[in-house]
């Protein structure tokens, strides 16, 4: 029990700090007449910080159904 705590505040801490380094530009403010932007492809370190997020997520949620077993 005490490694799933542990591991579960070490995935909830870096999925904090992958969200906050996310790109601040492209939020739900640019579907309603934000930036003009158009639609690009994510590349280099944008691309891995979805994807690390993405991945902290999924495991943070395993680690939450971890819980009630």
């Amino acid at each position: 029990m005490n490694f799933l705590v542990s591991t579960q505040l070490i995935i909830s801490i870096l999925l904090v700090g992958s969200v906050l380094l996310q790109n601040r530009g492209s939020g739900l403010s640019n579907a309603f007449g934000g930036s003009g932007e158009g639609f690009h492809t994510r590349r280099g370190i944008e691309k891995f910080l979805s994807t690390a997020t993405t991945t902290l997520g999924i495991l943070f949620i395993l680690n939450s159904l971890a819980f009630l077993i």
